[in-house]
């Protein structure tokens, strides 16, 4: 027997604990891998088909309207949905990469269905909610069929706004809030200012601004930019003022200069707490946002709402609000990446 042979265990345990289940697939080589159903997927397969059920075969109440357009094409989208999650939770064997990716999703799928028929049934079908103030889903997709050009130009300019706004402030934001942090000077004068105007809504100093600023889109920039850096400084102060002093004489002793000091010690110690005062920027870059736009700007995703309201084409109205809810929750995102990757330092001490 040789010396490999004697680091293999023998069979009978092997064997033995297979057949508990504990091992079910120890030193079996090219085993197919054992897939379960997915239940869930089943489930809301089945609320997704309920819903294309509902859409096509339960007509539609006419109230000031011929008839809600695109709703064969809703119910036949809805249908194939539930086919889909059909296939992924019966044939778990070939879709397996796909299912693995939407299990956790699946709660979601089912209450998604169940939302958008009772959606379907208060709307269309019973007329329970007055019209147009209310429209069914099917109208989102004639928003999106006949309108894609205006929604797609209002939203990129929206978002050329948006970071042009948050941009500018996280950098003034943070070069403040260092300052303020690192000199006693800087903190006696600008601390105090920061502290009487910064709580004030940016949306307050809106006539102020139009006066200062040559067009309503440097004034929309301006009022980002201010929303976003108060809480920026702010919390870049704090996290600088709490950087533990050893840190810095342990540098100094090391011979780092007062840069190295600034850049290298207080400043990374601090970008968890300016990562808390982008993400608070973010809420007020966002309201501030959509008034700017409402008031000046010719084209963007609050001027869209404007319009919309204005002519009283509710679902266009509603189709930019689920536009403008994807848009700031991909930049949330976006910046939860951004973070993650700053400050992977911290995944060995801090459980996130």
């Amino acid at each position: 027997m040789t010396t490999a042979d004697n680091l293999l265990p023998s069979p009978a345990p092997v064997a033995f604990a297979r057949r508990l289940g504990l091992v079910p697939g120890l030193f079996r080589t090219g085993a197919r891998p054992h897939h379960t159903f997915w239940w869930t997927g089943v489930l809301a397969s089945a609320g997704w088909l309920a819903l294309a059920v509902l859409t096509l075969a339960w007509p539609n109440q006419a109230v000031g309207f011929s008839d809600w357009a695109f709703t064969a094409e809703f119910g036949w989208l809805a249908a194939a949905i539930a086919g889909g999650l059909l296939v992924l939770g019966l044939v778990p064997d070939r879709t397996a990469p796909v299912a693995s990716r939407l299990r956790p999703a699946g709660p979601w799928f089912v209450a998604l269905a169940l939302g958008f028929a009772v959606w379907e049934l208060l709307t269309a079908k019973l007329a329970l909610l007055p019209s147009p103030f209310f429209a069914p889903p099917q109208s989102l997709i004639e928003v999106y069929v006949t309108d894609w050009r205006k929604l797609l130009d209002s939203a990129g300019n929206s978002l050329v706004l948006l970071s042009s706004g948050i941009g500018l402030g996280a950098t003034a934001g943070l070069l403040i809030g260092v300052w303020i942090g690192w000199s006693r000077r800087a903190n006696y004068w600008i601390h105090p200012v920061l502290r009487v105007l910064g709580p004030l809504p940016t949306t307050a100093l809106l006539p102020i601004s139009f006066f200062f600023f040559p067009s309503s889109w440097s004034t929309a920039v301006f009022l980002i930019a201010l929303g976003t850096g108060f809480p920026v400084a702010i919390l870049t102060w704090s996290g600088v003022a709490s950087v533990n002093k050893n840190y810095y004489d342990v540098a100094r002793t090391l011979g780092a200069s007062q840069w190295f000091l600034v850049l290298r010690v207080a400043v990374p110690a601090a970008l968890p707490q300016v990562f808390v005062g982008l993400f608070m920027g973010l809420g007020h870059a966002f309201a501030t946002l959509v008034v700017a736009e409402m008031l000046g700007v010719k084209s963007g995703l609050g001027w869209y709402l404007t319009w919309s309201q204005g002519w009283a084409a509710y679902p266009n109205m509603y189709g930019a609000l689920i536009v403008m809810a994807l848009l700031f929750s991909g930049v949330i995102t976006l910046l939860f990446l951004v973070r993650d990757r700053v400050l992977s330092w911290q995944k060995g001490i801090v459980k996130w």
